[in-house]
């Protein structure tokens, strides 16, 4: 059953595309006003107007002075590229153990003294933009820049910002959505350093310059004579065992095991909150100094043999300050210390001889904003398909329930007197036919059961049923029979990040041919940062056509960063092409309650009046689909 996706409409031609139509002969050196132009209005406008046309021209120079392709199509993106990611560097912050970049200096040339170059000034219009891109991130210019002046679509633009570097380019154009400025500003003269005018520099202020550059420069000969001297400079006996920072009191207190936060066993019943800042030290190597430095070590300075992995969005720094030390124990063969710090979970694991040959691990995962549900355990151990939980000191119970057997129930699971869970059985990390058993782990705090699912990370997935506006943890047969259908779904939301998944029914629908009737789901992941949402529409068949009762649905259509089946937006419209039991084709289509029609157009023609929608349709069909809501506003279906 092939789902049915909607083709959206082009927003814009891609580069090479619309250079076609340029001379053959173009070389980029004829684009050096528009590229310079890019660079001008992605650049910071902290850095000055004078500083901005300078750095603008040096960028564009630099860019044409690298290989050229053949292709002056391919030649003019290749050059673009390299000036945005250039302009782009220009605002990272300056770290204080890393090399500074090439574009980080002040421009080498060109250079004027004794004038400063600014471009004409033009309207009120202008200057708003001008304040608007003050106030954003460079890669939201860059995006704002390639889609508004370039003319790129979407695609392309995140195309083009993840190759200069962009960590999020969806972000990114997330955040370039809300410029409302009119995108023909951008071809203002306001913002070409090519068109400039000339004023006089201070006089007063470039000999006030000049001695602060002679005194820093005497300052700077002093400095570096003391440190070359033995003792506490840099040259001394004691410079191979302590990094620079270290000597900072904070940064040494969170390298000192003593320092550790400790929680004692009992504040949790006391406390007005529940989350991970009130879980008790536990473990029977708490005590260990030697694990605990190794650990607090290769945390601030993980070398060579230390894996480290973090979830997205999720800073793999070392700590600002000594960290709340959640547990240190032996767990199989190894021994793991998880640290707290209010805003990750990190956890370290050796071997259990302290082997250095055996390398260690070590894992960063984001918890800012967690609950007691959220903070009811950690993924302790995993090894050989297999995985160990701490839960929290709050969890009366703990079971094992396996998704895809809805009428069995949990089985207990024993855990040790830290808290440490015997190994359940990790879930298939693709899916797929081989997908004959998902395992999680079900809590009881004496209030209610909550699922709790491995998606690769630290922290466990919260899996939950019902309306985006009130999800509810799954309960009774029917919530766990539709989740049945929709565990061997979850690894397309693997490694992301993820916080809890809700699995909503939006709809039932009679389907032809008198085949009975499906059900339709959205399931949606939110993340624990917010953004890289992630959403299924899933089509259920009845059980007798579809493969049995523990068959997957088929994903009828998926989106990212989308707010549709969430709070913000809680409705969802999605289709597919189903052949009948009789072997007719069908094109199937269902909405939230929020839709008052449906229309299919392209290569299936209908409209109808409700939520539902049934067409007879060929092989192959892919029509497009969109709806209208009871408030006369269109919305498309999602993609």
């Amino acid at each position: 059953m092939s789902p049915l996706r909607a083709v959206p409409p082009s927003a814009g031609r891609p580069y090479a595309e619309r250079a076609a139509g340029l001379r053959a002969e173009a070389a980029p050196a004829e684009h050096y006003a528009r590229l310079a132009r890019i660079a001008y209005l992605v650049l910071a406008p902290s850095l000055g107007r004078n500083r901005r046309v300078l750095s603008a021209h040096w960028l564009a120079q630099r860019a044409l002075a690298g290989p050229q392709d053949a292709d002056p199509g391919r030649a003019y993106a290749c050059v673009r590229l390299r000036v945005l990611r250039s302009a782009l560097e220009t605002g990272l912050p300056l770290l204080r153990f890393a090399l500074p970049r090439r574009a980080q200096f002040p421009p080498l040339v060109p250079q004027v003294w004794g004038l400063r170059l600014l471009p004409r000034a033009c309207g009120a219009d202008e200057l708003a933009l001008e304040q608007a891109l003050a106030e954003v991130s460079g890669p939201c210019r860059a995006a704002h820049v390639l889609r508004g002046l370039e003319g790129l679509d979407d695609a392309e633009v995140c195309r083009v910002l993840d190759a200069a570097g962009v960590t999020d380019p969806r972000a990114a154009l997330l955040e370039a959505g809300a410029l409302t400025a009119p995108h023909a500003l951008l071809a203002s003269p306001e913002f070409d350093p090519c068109s400039l005018q000339v004023r006089p520099a201070d006089p007063a202020r470039r000999r006030r310059g000049g001695r602060t550059l002679l005194a820093g420069v005497g300052a700077l000969l002093v400095c570096g004579t003391l440190l070359l001297l033995p003792g506490d400079g840099l040259g001394g006996p004691r410079a191979a065992s302590a990094p620079p920072y270290s000597r900072h009191h904070t940064a040494q207190q969170a390298l000192d095991p003593a320092a550790l936060r400790r929680v004692p066993d009992g504040l949790w019943r006391v406390s007005t909150r529940r989350d991970f800042t009130v879980w008790p030290t536990r473990g029977d190597r708490t005590r260990d100094n030697r694990l605990l430095g190794r650990a607090l070590a290769a945390w601030a300075r993980p070398g060579p043999a230390v894996v480290s992995s973090s979830t997205p969005g999720t800073p793999d720094g070392p700590p600002t300050g000594p960290p709340q030390l959640l547990y240190a124990g032996e767990v199989d063969a190894a021994a793991v210390v998880l640290f707290h710090d209010g805003l990750r979970v990190v956890r370290y694991a050796e071997p259990r001889n302290a082997d250095p040959s055996g390398g260690a691990a070590l894992d960063f995962a984001r918890v800012d904003g967690a609950d007691a549900v959220a903070a009811g355990a950690l993924v302790v151990q995993r090894r050989a398909g297999r995985i160990r939980y701490l839960t929290a000191p709050w969890t009366r119970e703990a079971g094992v329930r396996d998704l895809l057997a809805p009428r069995e129930a949990a089985r207990p699971l024993r855990r040790d007197r830290h808290g440490v869970t015997d190994p359940l059985t990790e879930p298939e990390a693709d899916g797929g036919a081989d997908c004959r058993s998902w395992q999680v782990l079900e809590l009881r705090d004496g209030t209610a059961a909550r699922l709790m699912t491995d998606l690769g990370e630290l922290t466990p997935v919260r899996l939950t049923s019902g309306a985006p506006s009130a999800p509810h943890d799954v309960s009774g047969r029917a919530e766990r029979e539709s989740w049945a259908r929709t565990a061997c779904l979850l690894p397309a939301v693997r490694s992301s990040g993820v916080r809890s998944v809700n699995s909503w029914r939006y709809a039932r629908q009679r389907l032809p041919e008198g085949d009975g009737h499906a059900l339709w789901f959205c399931t949606r992941a939110d993340t624990w940062r917010g953004t890289g949402s992630r959403v299924l529409a899933q089509f259920q068949a009845p059980p007798e056509l579809s493969g049995g009762a523990g068959a997957p649905g088929a994903v009828a259509a998926r989106a990212e960063d989308s707010p549709d089946c969430g709070i913000r937006r809680p409705l969802v419209l999605a289709g597919v092409l189903w052949r009948s039991g009789g072997g007719r084709w069908y094109v199937l289509a269902a909405g939230s309650r929020q839709f008052a029609s449906l229309t299919a157009s392209g290569g299936v023609q209908g409209r109808v009046d409700g939520r539902l929608l049934a067409l007879p349709a060929g092989e192959g069909d892919r029509p497009r689909l969109d709806g209208v809501l009871t408030d006369g506003s269109r919305v498309s279906a999602l993609r």
